[in-house]
């Protein structure tokens, strides 16, 4: 594996994790003074700068923006539901391309929102969406990355819950569509190896995240933990990972409403660049 002690500016940092305190201007001088080499931002946080403002200012950095968080949530009640939710992703792919994000991540949508009973339907919206959105990208550059939601988020956030399904899209869909990895969604998954080093075959990995699963968890979606205070093999995964061809950047996407969020995000930055050297 690539040696992050030695190459810290293979590390990115995403938004979210310093999101209740910074805004996207302190995120960037953040990184900047932590040694981060790329920053993956919210559109919220983008939206708050200017995208304009916020293109100038990630330009300026020398930041890599390796993704731009997030579009998807491709399921509706309705055909008008279906459309503005198309409409919204476009505007996602737009500000990307303006900020010169590599890709836009995508996360699919839930069962709940499609206003049906099982999974099937919001499987096909979720096609249908990544197909409209994918004719609208493609000239941008703007790829879009899939990122598998541990199956708890299939009623709500995203029924695309394992690599493998994300795997099978790509293949439908082809150029200008790959994954998103992360660690605390797929960990469980006893096919991991096998899908990642199939992402891998194809090209397909577009990113990778790492946080932890902590046990036991008070909070599905903002109890995660930082790098190596959880169950998490990250050294294994992201050994998977890279022996498959990746060579981009591991990125710190920790959602922690009760501890890290609450944190100075100094410490929190202080603490990502030690974990990553000592538990990814």
């Amino acid at each position: 594996m690539r040696d992050l002690a030695k190459h810290p500016e293979l590390a990115s940092l995403n938004g979210a994790t310093v999101r209740e305190r910074w805004n996207l201007q302190q995120i960037i001088d953040g990184c900047l003074r932590h040694g981060f080499g790329a920053i993956a931002p919210w559109r919220d946080q983008v939206q708050a700068m200017g995208v304009d403002a916020a293109a100038k200012a990630l330009k300026a950095s020398g930041l890599r923006v390796n993704g731009y968080c997030r579009g998807g949530l491709f399921t509706a009640a309705d055909k008008a539901g279906l459309a503005k939710a198309l409409e919204e992703n476009r505007r996602a792919v737009d500000e990307a391309a303006t900020i010169g994000a590599d890709c836009v991540v995508l996360v699919a949508g839930g069962v709940a929102a499609s206003g049906a009973k099982g999974i099937a339907g919001a499987h096909r919206q979720i096609e249908d969406g990544i197909a409209a959105l994918l004719d609208y990208a493609r000239p941008s550059g703007v790829k879009l990355a899939i990122e598998p939601l541990h199956p708890m988020y299939a009623n709500d956030r995203a029924c695309v819950n394992t690599l493998k399904h994300a795997n099978d899209l790509c293949d439908k869909f082809g150029q200008g569509v790959g994954v998103a990895v992360d660690v605390y969604h797929t960990w469980w998954d006893l096919d991991l190896e096998r899908e990642i080093a199939r992402a891998g075959r194809a090209g397909t990995i577009l990113g990778f995240h790492v946080c932890d699963w902590l046990a036991p968890t008070t909070d599905l979606l903002l109890d995660r933990g930082m790098m190596g205070d959880g169950v998490i093999d990250i050294p294994l995964i992201r050994g998977w990972v890279e022996a498959a061809g990746y060579a981009g950047f591991v990125e710190v996407e920790i959602f922690s409403a009760k501890n890290w969020w609450k944190r100075d995000p100094e410490e929190v930055l202080t603490v990502s660049r030690e974990r990553l050297r000592t538990a990814c």
